[in-house]
């Protein structure tokens, strides 16, 4: 089985530009998502998929030099950018991660692409909220994303690539992945400059030698009541508030 990762990434972010190139700890945010990638032992390859756009130039070159495939397309069309790039590294199993998550937790990812088995189309730990923002990983096989490919039309489940699941998830046999706990309110994630400074406190007090585990990013916050709070206003917009918010002929 080969189990391909694929990353989306962009420097054109709205709310904080160029955030994945942003440094945490010495390192691009990128890097320790790629780090996270390889950490995973059921992980085959990593592939970054980026846009065309000049200014993802920079983003494509360093994705390169540290090792992982690029694809390159449409801005707003991803899922075709996801297409690509999984019939180019001959994926059988497709597993979708964002740029703009450094604390992704390879034990996290392993347990949803296990959750992918023989009889189900596409495993997450994201529709079911119940990990911290930023711990977000889905898994389907290469045929579901063939399906998505050819059914799904609107604008926003071109964009959000599995949005098209949520529309008519009865044609498809889901499994969702839920933590122990519920630590859906918690973000790890890089979205904001917010986000940025709650991170870099994360990875300063825990991620001096190596990765923090999950559980210990949820302990550390739960203890600091004042980090939660420079992010807990962020509101995280979601594939129906996009469409809701295009405009329609």
């Amino acid at each position: 089985m080969n189990v391909v990762a694929i990353v989306q990434a962009r420097m054109g972010s709205t709310r904080l530009p160029g955030k994945v190139m942003e440094d945490l700890s010495g390192k691009p945010v990128l890097d320790r998502v790629i780090e996270a990638v390889h950490a995973c032992a059921m992980i085959d390859r990593v592939v970054v998929a980026t846009t065309e756009l000049p200014e993802d130039d920079v983003l494509a070159r360093h994705a390169r030099a540290l090792g992982a495939g690029v694809v390159r397309g449409d801005t707003h069309d991803v899922l075709e950018r996801y297409r690509v790039a999984a019939a180019e590294s001959d994926a059988r199993v497709v597993v979708r991660l964002t740029a703009d998550c450094p604390l992704l937790d390879p034990a996290v990812v392993g347990a949803v692409v296990a959750a992918l088995g023989p009889d189900v189309d596409y495993a997450s730990n994201t529709h079911t909220r119940s990990f911290p923002r930023g711990l977000d990983v889905e898994a389907f096989h290469v045929d579901t994303l063939q399906r998505l490919a050819r059914l799904a039309r609107s604008p926003s489940a071109r964009e959000h690539v599995t949005a098209f699941v949520l529309e008519r998830p009865d044609l498809f046999a889901i499994r969702q992945v839920v933590a122990t706990s519920d630590d859906s309110d918690l973000r790890v994630t890089v979205d904001t400059p917010a986000d940025l400074v709650v991170v870099r406190a994360i990875w300063a007090a825990l991620g001096t030698n190596r990765r923090p585990p999950g559980d210990e990013v949820v302990a550390f916050l739960r203890g600091r009541p004042d980090l939660r709070a420079l992010n807990s206003d962020v509101v995280q917009t979601s594939w129906r508030d996009a469409e809701r918010m295009r405009p329609h002929a």
